[in-house]
């Protein structure tokens, strides 16, 4: 599973939930576990199955921290200076990027919510002519 947002169209509800969970920490698991305990047992049981599986439950609070590549060193400093500042330019540009849809994301919602408000505004005007 990746540690970096996946855009919208591609996500689905669960991944979302996910990605909201795990960048609010390890509390919001546990109060998400508890709640699925409370009112659905089965759901509780899987998310702390969930927890256990994907190493959220025991110790790995920092994962979004973590460099994602990671590769022992050749023993040629200038390669690896290399691919670590290739492998940072790539990560920013996919975060660039991801901030980047998540902008249209906001323009697109924007522009439908406006042309509901104009619709509403029309069907309103309408029904008061007649």
């Amino acid at each position: 599973m990746p540690a970096y947002p996946v855009p919208s169209r591609v996500q689905g509800p669960l991944i979302r939930a996910r990605d909201w969970l795990d960048a609010r920490g390890k509390p919001a698991w546990v109060i998400a576990m508890i709640l699925g305990f409370v009112f659905f047992w089965p759901l509780g049981l899987a998310l702390l199955a969930y927890m256990i599986w994907s190493k959220r439950m025991f110790g790995c609070s920092n994962r979004r921290a973590q460099a994602r590549y990671h590769a022992p060193t050749t023993g040629n400093s200038a390669f690896d200076a290399y691919r670590a500042e290739t492998l940072k330019r790539l990560e920013d540009e996919h975060r660039e990027f991801v901030d980047f849809l998540e902008k249209l994301r906001e323009a697109k919602d924007k522009a439908e919510f406006d042309q509901f408000m104009q619709n509403r505004g029309e069907k309103t005007d309408v029904q008061q002519g007649a």
